[in-house]
């Protein structure tokens, strides 16, 4: 599969834990045919020590696609990209920026960004262990560092390396006194920050991340000379109004896809999963926002929210959520 992921890289959807499961990408991949993918983040440990391959599970429709890691132990990264690359990912990304508590244990995640030299090491170690492109997700610095002194090292140790990309979340993380959720909102944005690093490091792939809610708003930041955005949550809650339109706006190709037909064509993708024994609610939770902000979005999620779970329900209770949505939709139009 010739893939180019650098552009790809234009617009990707956040890894998010809990979230972006194979389902929900799944989901995405029918609204959007050339944005990047990320896994949830999975600890190398889990695949290494615990053998947990089944994190890697996903289908051959959602490349481009990419998998996070999270560890520090450079060998054991190494491995752990290793066998990503083997699974058939485009990308393997180190996560050196979430907040949580469990990451802060483990000695990975946002605490990287204090050892920078470390995470040379690790993104050393991975780009021998495979061959696909190794990547950084990263903050702008934590606690009490001083961004626009630690960053431009930060980049430099990596890009030294060997990393070509980075994806850089626009926000400090406070390791003590903020929550992982608080550390999504609270501490202030900082976009110019990131602009500058594009003119530090003019050859460094850079995509921004954090606070983005529109594609007006990637459109803008790309036309300012970054190369990629990443969007996070408001891809999650209203997974159309970002992805429906990405692949036209954003990459110039084909024309803009819809929730109705997103829904059609997750029908035989819950059939196949149910006949697997799986539960239609694991796949209905991501779709509740495909309808967000547009008449009959209440009685959607309303249906799927109270029906998903009860036993026996399958792609019936979806086409029937559809039906109320189409029926809403042509009572706004009739006034």
């Amino acid at each position: 599969m010739n893939i180019n992921v650098e552009t790809a890289a234009r617009l990707s959807v956040a890894p998010m834990m809990d979230w972006t499961d194979r389902h929900c990408r799944y989901l995405h991949r029918l609204l959007s045919r050339e944005t990047l993918l990320y896994t949830e983040m999975v600890t190398a440990p889990a695949l290494v020590r615990g053998g947990a391959l089944h994190l890697l599970d996903h289908d051959p429709s959602e490349h481009p696609v990419a998998l996070q890691l999270g560890g520090s132990d450079p060998t054991e990264l190494a491995q752990a990209a290793r066998l990503g690359a083997e699974a058939g990912y485009d990308e393997i990304n180190l996560n050196c920026g979430c907040p949580s508590d469990r990451v802060q244990s483990g000695a990975f995640g946002a605490v990287l960004m204090q050892q920078p030299g470390l995470v040379a090491d690790c993104v050393d170690a991975m780009r021998a262990a495979c061959d696909v492109e190794v990547t950084v997700k990263c903050r702008i610095g934590v606690d009490d560092q001083a961004p626009e002194e630690i960053l431009p090292e930060f980049l430099a140790r990596i890009v030294a390396a060997g990393c070509t990309r980075v994806t850089i979340h626009a926000r400090k993380a406070w390791l003590q006194g903020l929550s992982p959720k608080e550390n999504r909102d609270i501490p202030p944005l900082d976009y110019d920050l990131v602009h500058q690093m594009k003119g530090l490091f003019p050859n460094l792939h850079i995509s921004v991340n954090g606070g983005i809610t529109s594609l007006d708003q990637a459109e803008a930041f790309l036309d300012a000379g970054l190369d990629g955005v990443m969007v996070g949550r408001s891809a999650y809650h209203a997974p159309t109004d970002i992805l429906a339109g990405a692949d036209r706006r954003i990459y110039g190709q084909g024309a803009d896809s819809s929730a109705e037909a997103a829904v059609q064509g997750m029908l035989p993708y819950i059939e196949t999963h149910l006949a697997s024994g799986g539960r239609l609610g694991q796949i209905t939770r991501h779709m509740l926002g495909l309808f967000a902000g547009r008449p009959g979005a209440r009685q959607w999620r309303r249906i799927l929210s109270e029906g998903a779970h009860k036993p026996g329900a399958g792609p019936e209770l979806v086409e029937a959520a559809l039906a109320e949505v189409a029926a809403a939709q042509e009572n706004a139009a009739a006034g």
